[in-house]
């Protein structure tokens, strides 16, 4: 059994972060700089956070924590993220 499931098990969590779709923007790995959409990267979901791992390498590409101050959400060392532009 799979303990894992896909990014976009995080759109509903990282939506209330971004104004954008997340899950469909590029996100490039630090350690190995593999990239490709959150969506499709292993998201593990049983631990006390939401930790997205790249599909290459199995790099820590980002954790996200819900707090009761809010959510907190570290990225992987050199880990970027190419959010769109919004349209204005």
């Amino acid at each position: 059994m799979s303990t894992h499931l896909d990014g976009n098990a995080l759109a509903g969590p990282l939506a209330e972060i971004f104004a954008a779709e997340v899950t469909a923007c590029a996100c490039r790995c630090g350690a190995c700089g593999g990239a490709g959409p959150i969506g499709a990267a292993p998201a593990y979901l049983r631990g006390p956070g939401a930790v997205l791992r790249c599909a290459s390498c199995a790099a820590v590409l980002l954790v996200l924590t819900e707090t009761p101050a809010g959510h907190r959400l570290r990225l992987g060392d050199g880990v970027s993220l190419i959010l769109p532009e919004l349209d204005t």
